[in-house]
């Protein structure tokens, strides 16, 4: 079959390569309809900080159809339309019997610690297999993993109705809590990032006001109230330590970019004004509500598609985006 593999820092190749074999005990066999490119998906092509299997097909966020399930899979028939999750998490450590499977001991993501997505068909553990409406569109399933990282990061801020929220980063990511806050929340959204096309395209998709990320910008748009919520997606050192200069008392600061670097940090700032930094990694439980919401979201978030590739083409698409040529916020792989 046709498929992408990561061979070595930045030694991507699209090659034919065996088929999965037929899916054994828990096994489930996706023919795989559409993939998306994430960023984490381009940090390791340019880092290789989670390669832990070499050659190894790429692709974690993954819709298609059940192709054939091993002998003791309930719940699967063929043809039924499902989306992966992406998370490897084990089940029987004390985090996933907790329901923290983000959390697991041995957490690993597939396209790294197993085959993923960008390729044919794809055999995953029936666990990390879910279905989708059957008339839920290819190209929308498939940002419902994206989708769900957003909402648990938007669980953890935890916005209070009316506040005004920041965020910083308008990648897919940022876009897509831009986009959730603006159908879910009440008070002002303000957005900003240094790329003009991407926070143009988000503030079109949303209704959101662009910002500098300046203390007088922002006192500005929001008749001088303090920021109390924001999201940082961008993983930049330089824009977090920004963020945190400009919150304010009794704030929440969300990290869901992945960062290059170390924080040099003065603790005293989030002391006095008593400022909750929190991690979110990856997702909780959010997917189902995720597939769900990908559906209500139809008409909104094909505006958030930069383009469709095939798997050929996939190599060339990891140097445009990493190029910075991209002017929307996701490229998917078009593959059945």
């Amino acid at each position: 079959m046709k498929a992408v593999r990561l061979h070595a820092v930045r030694d991507l190749r699209f090659e034919e390569v065996d088929a999965p074999q037929q899916p054994g005990p828990g096994e489930v066999l996706i023919d795989v309809e559409a993939a998306g490119i994430c960023g984490s998906d381009l940090h390791n092509f340019s880092t290789g900080q989670w390669i832990s299997r070499s050659p190894s097909i790429v692709g974690h966020e993954v819709c298609g159809r059940v192709a054939a399930v091993g002998a003791d899979v309930t719940g699967f028939m063929p043809r039924d339309a499902v989306v992966a999750d992406s998370r490897y998490w084990c089940g029987e450590c004390d985090n996933c019997r907790s329901g923290d499977r983000n959390s697991c001991a041995s957490l690993g993501f597939i396209g790294e610690v197993c085959d993923g997505g960008f390729a044919e068909q794809l055999l995953l553990p029936a666990r990390l297999v879910i279905k989708r409406p059957d008339d839920l569109p290819a190209n929308l399933a498939v940002m419902s993993e994206p989708v769900a990282v957003a909402l648990h990061a938007l669980g953890k801020l935890a916005v209070e109705p009316g506040a005004p929220v920041l965020v910083v980063g308008c990648g897919t990511i940022g876009g897509l809590c831009a986009l959730a806050l603006s159908k879910r929340h009440d008070g002002p959204i303000l957005l900003a990032d240094r790329n003009v096309e991407r926070a143009d395209a988000v503030a079109r998709a949303t209704a959101c006001k662009i910002v500098a990320l300046e203390r007088a910008a922002i006192a500005e748009a929001l008749g001088g109230k303090p920021i109390r919520f924001a999201i940082d997606a961008t993983g930049s050192i330089a824009a977090l330590c920004a963020v945190i200069e400009l919150m304010g008392s009794n704030s929440r600061l969300v990290l869901v970019g992945i960062s290059h670097g170390k924080l040099d940090l003065d603790p005293n700032v989030l002391v006095e004004r008593e400022i909750t930094l929190l991690g979110s990694h990856a997702f909780k439980d959010e997917l189902p509500d995720a597939i769900a919401m990908a559906g209500e979201l139809s008409a909104v978030l094909p505006q958030f598609i930069n383009e469709t590739v095939r798997l050929e083409e996939v190599p060339d698409a990891f140097q445009r985006l990493l190029a910075g040529k991209a002017r929307g916020l996701k490229t998917i792989i078009e593959i059945a």
